[in-house]
């Protein structure tokens, strides 16, 4: 009979204890005063799985973001960089970063390595570079032309697909090596070469002379969104990023700039007073203490359309125009979750 009672007496004394929490991935951010961040960065030679190019300083500029929200405007950062997705996946799961920038979403990585992606930053897709005397405004004009690809990649079969379901009677020349491919495009061996966008604008930069006035197709055949990766089962963590980016892509919406996000303070636009902070909710949802994290944020990085000018758009070395990264109110796939 004591020994039941004392049983018992332990097992009360064992449930009444509160648990103690797990440190989250913000307190384990916090802890080291830097966030280490991944990014996947442009490979020497075009591989078969690694089909983005050029987004690495466009990720950096979202990991700083995040940073900032994590820990303040005077937030260190600490780049990884991964030289494929498939490393940079790996990395995220062994613990190396709590977070990379650079990745594909697919249902395939989220099994694999265990991680979730945010809302996408970067919408990225295969199309193909004509040479500009082609005179080619859309995939139907290509019938003829000799179309370049590296064999054994994503990009060949969607090419081909898409290309005899239209009868779009094209001459497929398939490659082995990219620097090969370049050169052949570049020497007018190819007619176009076909690839994800950003590679096509890496080439097209590349080789600025030869193919500075060719014409990237603005009718895609893919769409291929680039999103924030982190390790599944921190609801926090994935709250932090994805709100940091909801609040960078409404801040180009609701015209709110680096250079303006102080005056900002006395704007009467209820959307605008959430991301100086006068709202409270969204900083306690995502378990900072700054009510005024947002507007940090942009005070450090800017908007989306800022970054996105300086690192990929028309003051960066792509120049890559808007299209499908523009606002939804001019025609692109940007839109904000309400930031509240």
């Amino acid at each position: 009979m004591k020994l039941r009672s004392l049983a018992a007496l332990c097992w009360c004394a064992a449930t009444a204890a509160p648990a103690l929490a797990a440190p989250t991935t913000l307190d384990a951010v916090r802890v080291a005063g830097t966030l280490a961040c991944g990014v996947v960065t442009e490979p020497e030679d075009w591989t078969k799985t690694d089909l983005h190019g050029g987004l690495a300083p466009l990720g950096t500029e979202i990991c700083k973001a995040v940073a900032v929200a994590a820990l303040g405007d005077k937030a260190k950062v600490d780049i990884h960089p991964y030289a494929s997705e498939l490393v940079a996946g790996d990395g995220l799961r062994k613990g190396e970063v709590p977070l990379v920038l650079g990745m594909t979403a697919s249902a395939t990585a989220m099994w694999h390595w265990q991680i979730a992606f945010g809302p996408p930053v970067f919408y990225d897709g295969q199309s193909i570079l004509v040479r500009g005397d082609a005179h080619v405004e859309k995939p139907a004009d290509l019938a003829g032309l000799r179309i370049c690809f590296i064999e054994g990649t994503e990009n060949e079969r969607v090419l081909l697909a898409r290309t005899v379901a239209r009868k779009i009677a094209i001459i497929p020349l398939p490659f082995q090596e990219a620097g090969e491919m370049d050169d052949a495009m570049a020497v007018r061996h190819c007619d176009a070469v076909s690839a994800y966008v950003s590679k096509l604008a890496v080439l097209r930069t590349a080789y600025a002379k030869q193919l500075g006035r060719d014409v990237i197709l603005s009718d895609w055949l893919t769409i291929a969104p680039v999103a924030p990766a982190y390790r599944q089962g921190d609801a926090q963590w994935a709250m932090l990023v994805d709100w940091t980016i909801q609040a960078l892509i409404q801040a180009e919406a609701s015209g709110v700039t680096r250079a303006t996000i102080g005056d900002a303070n006395d704007s009467e636009d209820p959307i605008v007073q959430r991301l100086t902070g006068k709202d409270w909710a969204s900083s306690r949802a995502v378990g900072l203490q700054d009510h005024d994290w947002a507007a940090k944020v942009i005070a450090v990085v800017g908007n989306y359309g800022e970054i996105y000018d300086r690192t990929v758009g028309a003051h960066a070395a792509l120049r890559l125009p808007r299209g499908r990264n523009a606002l939804w109110t001019q025609g692109g796939l940007m839109v904000p979750l309400p930031v509240q």
